[in-house]
Order: C-alpha cells, then sequence, then structure tokens
C-alpha cells in the first residue's frame, strides 16, 4: 500500500489520477472492436485496492448504476487507495439483455479461465489478470435471475474473519452465510487471498431502487471500514445485521397459474401458505406451504410455473421475528430516504 499507482492493460494510473481503460475483448461479427469498459481512480494517499464489479451476469442491471452513482459521489475526493470499477463485465450478455454469453456459458461459472479457452474462459482470464490479481478486496454486485427477486443481502464466506468483518459493515440486514460455487469469482478470488463480497438485491432487467440505493451506500461503508474513505459525520447507528446459516427453496409441486401471497422479507413459521397455483379453471389448487420458520429472501415473480419451479428462498435464522424487524426498518429507513430527496439522478420505481 505504499504507492497507489497501477497499471491496467499497459496503462499506468498515478495516485491523483483517474482514467478509463478499455480492456480488449476481440471482435463481434461485424469486425467491430468490443471492450470491457474500466474507471480506475487513484486516491493521493496509499491505501488499500478494491474492486467493485456488476453485469458478471449480463442481464443484472442494479449493479451497472450502483457504480455509476458511486463514480458521481464527492467522497472520492478524499479517497485513500485505489478504486477500480467495472459497471460492466460481460459486455456480450450486456448487449443481449443475456445473463450469458452468446455460447450460452456462464461466466461465473468460468474463472480463472485460461488465454486458450472459450469466449468465457478467456474473459474471465483477462478480468482475473487485469483487475483481480492487483487488489486486495473486491464486491461484486448482482440481483435476482430473470423473473425472480432478491431481497438486498450480502453472500460470502463468513466463517473468513476478515470477509466476516467486511459482510456486517456493509449495512444490509441479511447475511448469508454461502458455499464456494466451482469456477465462480468468489471461490477463486477467495483461493488467491481476496476477500469478496457478494452483494444480491433486486431483479434482473429491472431497476429497484431500494436495493440500488442501499448497494451504493454499502460499498462506502465497507471503503471507510477499510480506511478509503473518512468516517461518516451521520449520527445514526449502523444497522446490525443477522446471520443466516441455511437455506431452501419451496418449490412448485403441480404446474399452474401461481398467486404469492407474501412478499420479500416477510418472516413465515412452518405450514404459512405462501401462495396458490392452481389450472386456468379453478377446479384445483394448491397452496404453496413452507416447511420450517424462515425470512423470504428471494421470490418468484412469474404467475405461470411449471411442476419443481422455485418460488420462495427461505433462508433459516434462530429469531426470525427480530430479524423480521430490521428488514422492516431498513425499508422503512431507504423508502423515507427516497421520497425525502427526490431528483433525476434517483428516480423513485
Amino acid at each position: 500500500m505504499s504507492d497507489n499507482r497501477i497499471t491496467i492493460n499497459g496503462i499506468t494510473v498515478l495516485p491523483g489520477q483517474h482514467k478509463t481503460i478499455d480492456l480488449p475483448l476481440g471482435t463481434l461479427y461485424t469486425h467491430s472492436p468490443l471492450t470491457m469498459p474500466v474507471r480506475v481512480v487513484c486516491g493521493k494517499k496509499p491505501g488499500p485496492k478494491l474492486f467493485v464489479s456488476a453485469a458478471i451476469h449480463g442481464d443484472e442491471l442494479n449493479g451497472v448504476e450502483i457504480i455509476r452513482r458511486l463514480l458521481k459521489s464527492s467522497s472520492l475526493k478524499r479517497l485513500r487507495g485505489v478504486l477500480i470499477a467495472i459497471p460492466v463485465v460481460n459486455v456480450h450478455g450486456l448487449l443481449h439483455h443475456s445473463r450469458y454469453l452468446p455460447d450460452r456459458r456462464d461466466l461465473n461459472r468460468s474463472f480463472p479461465g485460461s488465454n486458450s479457452g472459450s469466449l468465457a474462459a478467456r474473459m474471465a482470464h483477462i478480468f482475473m489478470q487485469q483487475i483481480v490479481n492487483q487488489c486486495d478486496y473486491g464486491i461484486d454486485l448482482h440481483t435476482g435471475a430473470i423473473h425472480r427477486s432478491n431481497l438486498p443481502q450480502i453472500r460470502a464466506n463468513l466463517d473468513d474473519e476478515e470477509t466476516a468483518r467486511l459482510a456486517k459493515t456493509f449495512g444490509v440486514p441479511v447475511l448469508l452465510n454461502s458455499d464456494l460455487r466451482d469456477g465462480s469469482l468468489r471461490e477463486v478470488s477467495a483461493a488467491g487471498g481476496t476477500p469478496i463480497l457478494l452483494y444480491e438485491g433486486g431483479e434482473a432487467l429491472r431497476f429497484d431502487e431500494v436495493s440500488i440505493r442501499a448497494g451504493e451506500k454499502g460499498i462506502r461503508n465497507v471503503m471507510r471500514e477499510l480506511s478509503m474513505l473518512p468516517p461518516s459525520k451521520s449520527k445514526k447507528k449502523p444497522l446490525k445485521s443477522v446471520v443466516a446459516r441455511s437455506s431452501s427453496w419451496a418449490r412448485a409441486q403441480i404446474s399452474g397459474v401461481f398467486r404469492a401471497v407474501v412478499p420479500l422479507g416477510a418472516h413465515i413459521t412452518e405450514e404459512t401458505v405462501l401462495g396458490v397455483i392452481a389450472d386456468p379453471f379453478g377446479d384445483n389448487e394448491w397452496e404453496v406451504r413452507a416447511n420450517y420458520e424462515g425470512i423470504v429472501i428471494g421470490r418468484n415473480n412469474l404467475p405461470l410455473v411449471y411442476d419443481g419451479d422455485a418460488l420462495f428462498h427461505i433462508a433459516r435464522f434462530k429469531e426470525a421475528g427480530s430479524v423480521a424487524e430490521k428488514i422492516d426498518n431498513f425499508h422503512v429507513d431507504f423508502q423515507a430516504e427516497i421520497f425525502d430527496s427526490p431528483d433525476m439522478e434517483s428516480p423513485i420505481i
């Protein structure tokens, strides 16, 4: 941390500078060049190197907006260390409104990649070599999949002390101790000694204002914890997160038209009716019931379901009722913030 200078794709950024660097990703069918845009902000004083990435899944857009707002924050004028912002990692996917790459590979199952493999492997290799391997920490921004919404949450290896410290600082009510997936950015980064937080909030292809605000604020909270930004002047007590050690999906047992009756963040008990599935005539109906007490942290939004479809993602907590209260307060605070300061940069959605 003695020197803030950093070199990406042969371009060196010095302390006090900020530059946009394009990482080459080959060409399109039309021979037009394709690049991954990277913004590097170097503080004048030494500090950690942090990357913040979004749209590894190309249809997950909240993170793109979170990074845009983060880069406009006046607090970056007092930055210590280096912030590397990559708002669109999976450029192919974003162009096609798709989670995947053109060959249907999942970029977040292709790390660390290679320089001679598939398109996904080559993109993963470039990202690891040029970004991740030069950083001390990382925050990767995600949403739920298409037609699924996620409650704002952090997924991380909470058995790692440093990762758990940063996760608790982020400031969302739910932390999910999540296993490392083979080939994921989080798994490979952790193996290389770079702690990674994965933020989830909202739904693919949609902006969710609460999730966006919570994500941007959470990143700044982590940067303050790392002494990259000055301490907050707010006198408000930080939100204390609660850790869930396990979670599972309630699934449809029949195909039909689905009507959900509980929202994200709801506290449910065993046998709570979560929704109803019926045929188009209403002759046959089946109640979706919870198998255990917990909090709904993910939900299917599509009214048409097949037998076996995932409907509600439920996290287990020792005291689910107190978690629900934290979630209610979290949403009340952000909704009040939205309505108290509406402007063109923060649309009410």
